[in-house]
């Protein structure tokens, strides 16, 4: 008998479980993402079949009535809360179960914690030197209500032409844009960091698996001050608490 799971993908810990989940013995696993670049990040094995599209409600129902997975996984990303929310409402609607994979939120000292990007940008509008945004390129366009932001600010993104198009857009400088995938090395945030004197480091609170603790270092090892959007608590379990019940469900 197939059993046949939906995998809400998104993030490292989302990759991942697709290649275990295609391990495992009669399996059909649907793996959704939101971009043409995260399709590509993801495994082509003949039992992962991957959705790109944004759902919206309405359309979850739909897929979940048509395909009728006996289990959906959200790997979603820890701030796609809107995604989260609206999943779980459809998997309760349509009575299927649903699991929600979370990373460790971090206890961090030395850094300055906002709730909100808007409250981040109030933050660093009363400060002077570089800053440096690895939070990616949805907020892009609150950091443009800083002062100077376009000499200000340096911006990290991912490879993709709408990111590059919506930074320069914006008013971003070129030479202060760079494009490419994480997660990053200590080294590498590092040298960045210090190839633009950066002085505030802006990111998520994304965890090991997002690469945090390596900007941590860096920021330390350069002299510049982190300040970190904090995210809501979730209730789920974790990347390998998952994996382990899957294993002992479906592995034979």
């Amino acid at each position: 008998m197939k059993h046949v799971l939906w995998l809400v993908a998104g993030t490292t810990e989302g990759r991942k479980l697709a290649t275990a989940l295609a391990a495992f013995p009669d399996m059909e696993i649907y793996v959704s993402v939101a971009t043409a670049y995260g399709a590509a990040l993801l495994p082509q094995l003949p039992q992962v079949k991957i959705l790109q599209q944004r759902m919206d409600a309405g359309a979850m129902r739909k897929f979940l009535q048509e395909q009728k997975p006996e289990l959906v996984l959200d790997a979603t990303h820890p701030y796609a809360t809107v995604v989260t929310q609206t999943l779980q409402q459809a998997c309760q609607q349509e009575q299927v179960e649903y699991q929600r994979i979370v990373r460790p939120q971090g206890q961090y000292a030395h850094c300055i914690m906002v709730d909100s990007f808007a409250e981040a940008v109030e933050v660093l509008s009363q400060t002077t030197g570089t800053i440096f945004l690895t939070t990616g390129s949805k907020n892009l366009p609150d950091f443009t209500h800083l002062p100077d932001f376009s000499k200000r600010v340096v911006v990290r993104i991912l490879p993709m032409p709408e990111s590059l198009e919506k930074a320069l857009d914006l008013g971003y400088e070129r030479s202060r844009i760079i494009c490419m995938q994480g997660p990053f090395s200590e080294a590498v945030n590092t040298a960045m960091f210090a190839q633009f004197e950066t002085r505030y480091v802006v990111t998520k609170d994304s965890g090991a698996t997002g690469g945090f603790p390596e900007k941590e270092a860096a920021a330390l090892k350069t002299g510049a001050k982190l300040v970190v959007i904090a995210r809501s608590p979730e209730q789920g379990s974790s990347y390998q608490e998952v994996l382990q019940k899957l294993q002992a469900r479906y592995e034979r």
